[in-house]
């Protein structure tokens, strides 16, 4: 019996997929639940498995070739069809024109191991089953980037799995000359061209179609997040030791943010454009589900911790620090990316001082924390006293919300934030 696979659907709003690499060749063996094939989408990097244990009959797209989810994209024939598969007409697909079958998948080119010598070429199909399996398709992916034979990392995972920071730690221990080094969007190169992973692509493209689809808008405040500060310091200790996660000031600033969106429920809302004779609407999302912008290495991705409004400080550190940690060990799965409404994103971690973000799709806004600073400030009362300064920018979809909308919601924002600590509980 033979079962056609289609384009999986990745994520609520993912309407179509990228075959980034093939596991299988045709006529290979795979077994049920075991990935046989790399998509990429716009919201993550996944490993496909297979629902059936059988032999790859066919590969009807090409890698790097994007096509609409629910699209044939192989055909397997089941354990004990083999035989019966030879005879039988090719499966039907839903094209609206034939696809021709990829006769082979090209082997992957060669590879440097992390003392520099040149593995074998197609390194992918002779890694060994426990290096294949233990390593995710985005740490392989990662591993191919950068030249590095997976099957030469020891890994420091659970039960000697290799994470995305294994092979970036044998990079940087790997010697490098003119004729084995190559230029990565991690590891640039003067003078070199950075060919642009699938993941590189598929973001400029969105980040261009934010910008061509969506007027943004730009406003900014200065915050006194002193007192909120001082509780936060007086909390870390405790919070590591229990939980393992640092206490940074991301989830002391996504509280108030969730409290400013129910107050400005606009800002968690978004564009709705006219479909047939119907009008163009806004759409208030019932739900408050925060995306947290986080930088790799190689890629951008916006984890998102879901009903946010309904968690305290703690569960809300919990739940970024779990995000942020399968984040970095490439572990994040379409579920963790999906369904996002209004996005933070923590400029300040790496010093900046004011930006203004592009805002992600279907979505209204996404809020800055820029670094904190001591300044001196006169307060109030007149009196000058030195205080932790930090600035917040919003970026706005015009579409949705106007400037007073905006600026309302940034000052309910820097409220909030400056009426938080120094006494508390999380």
């Amino acid at each position: 019996m033979a079962t056609t696979i289609t384009m999986p659907q990745l994520g609520e709003t993912v309407t179509e997929g990228t075959v980034a690499q093939w596991l299988k060749s045709v006529g290979d063996s795979v077994d049920k639940y075991e990935d046989f094939v790399e998509v990429s989408t716009d919201k993550v990097n996944a490993g496909v498995p297979s629902p059936v244990t059988g032999t790859i009959r066919e590969l009807l797209v090409k890698e790097g070739e994007t096509v609409a989810t629910g699209t044939p994209i192989a055909v397997i024939d089941e354990a004990g069809a083999a035989k019966s598969a030879a005879t039988e007409p090719p499966a039907a697909t839903a094209a609206s024109a034939p696809v021709a079958p990829i006769a082979a998948v090209p082997a992957a080119p060669a590879v440097s191991s992390p003392n520099g010598a040149p593995a074998a070429a197609g390194s992918e199909s002779v890694e060994s089953e426990s290096a294949l399996r233990g390593a995710s398709p985005a740490v392989r992916r990662l591993a191919r980037e950068h030249r590095i034979d997976i099957r030469a990392i020891k890994g420091s995972g659970s039960n000697g799995r290799v994470t995305a920071d294994d092979v970036l730690a044998a990079v940087t221990a790997a010697p490098s000359s003119p004729a084995t080094r190559t230029s990565t969007y991690a590891q640039p190169i003067p003078g070199s061209t950075v060919t642009l992973t699938q993941a590189r692509r598929i973001i400029a493209e969105r980040m261009v179609e934010s910008k061509h689809t969506a007027p943004h808008a730009w406003s900014m405040v200065e915050v006194d997040v002193t007192d909120v500060w001082s509780w936060r310091v007086r909390e870390k200790d405790r919070f590591e030791r229990e939980s393992g996660y640092k206490l940074t000031l991301l989830p002391f600033f996504i509280r108030a943010v969730v409290e400013s969106l129910a107050a400005f429920p606009l800002m968690n809302a978004r564009f709705v454009p006219a479909s047939g004779s119907g009008q163009p609407s806004i759409y208030v999302n019932a739900e408050v589900n925060v995306g947290i912008a986080i930088g790799l290495a190689t890629n951008l991705v916006v984890p998102v911790i879901r009903r946010a409004d309904k968690l305290s400080i703690k569960g809300i550190a919990l739940a970024a620090g779990e995000l942020i940690e399968k984040a970095r060990k490439g572990k994040l799965g379409v579920d963790d990316l999906a369904g996002g409404t209004f996005t933070v994103n923590n400029n300040g971690a790496n010093g900046s001082w004011a930006s203004a973000p592009i805002i992600n799709g279907g979505q209204a806004g996404i809020v800055t924390m820029e670094a904190v600073v001591k300044k001196l400030v006169v307060r109030d009362d007149d009196s000058l006293a030195i205080r932790r300064m930090m600035n917040s920018c919003l970026s706005l979809d015009h579409r949705v919300v106007d400037g007073y909308v905006a600026s309302g919601f940034l000052a309910d924002l820097k409220q909030r934030l400056e009426r938080m600590g120094p006494q508390g509980d999380l």
